[in-house]
């Protein structure tokens, strides 16, 4: 069997520096995805959407330990965020109006025949209530801006509106893409003032 991959050690652009806006180019990358509404700390959809997401994403890993031959870090939950009014992410803070797409990362080497046989697996054991809104897709976001907040969620506020309204329009840059944040810690087992996250927005020229 070839040596255990971390991908999150192994791809640049899951590290960011606090304090820091880092403008980076981000390589394709196919995710498991499902798309949904509504506030993430109360949504059953949302709960359902992880707890299906992650065990799609275990059950790919044991698959391609077992069948493949390769081992691999499962990576960390991500998720895309918009809204009508993006001033529900700063100012409003208002997280019914929101809406999110969950994702996790599918390392390379496993193929559209590997995710639909392990997919037939899960549907088999009962327990992905979201599965039938699982999909694979990939995503290129290109150049963007991002940076490492520490702390609650509910504190990213402020980091959001300095990246949107000051750092971007400086660098001569507009936002194009979702939100993306990238969660590098299990929200269940971490105090909320240690919770690491990546902010990321994707850009082009003003």
């Amino acid at each position: 069997m070839e040596a255990k991959v971390d991908l999150k050690r192994d791809i640049a652009t899951y590290t960011a520096r606090r304090g820091r806006f880092d403008v980076v180019d981000v390589a394709p990358q196919r995710f498991l995805m499902i798309d949904g509404h509504g506030d993430p700390n109360i949504s059953p959809e949302y709960r359902d959407a992880v707890a299906t997401l992650f065990g799609t994403a275990y059950a790919l890993k044991f698959f391609s330990k077992k069948e493949l031959g390769r081992d691999y870090t499962v990576m960390p939950l991500e998720a895309q965020w918009w809204a009508d009014d993006m001033a529900s992410f700063t100012d409003a803070r208002d997280k019914t109006t929101w809406n999110w797409t969950v994702m996790n990362l599918v390392p390379d080497g496993i193929t559209a025949e590997h995710i639909e046989e392990v997919r037939r697996r899960v549907a088999l054991k009962g327990a992905a209530p979201s599965l039938e809104l699982l999909r694979v897709e990939e995503l290129a976001e290109g150049r963007c801006v991002q940076t490492l907040h520490v702390g609650s969620y509910d504190d990213e506020a402020s980091v959001l509106a300095e990246l949107h309204d000051e750092v971007i329009p400086r660098l001569g840059l507009r936002m194009t893409g979702l939100h993306h944040e990238i969660y590098l810690n299990d929200a269940r087992r971490t105090a909320p003032e240690k919770l690491r996250t990546i902010l990321r927005q994707p850009v082009a020229d003003a």
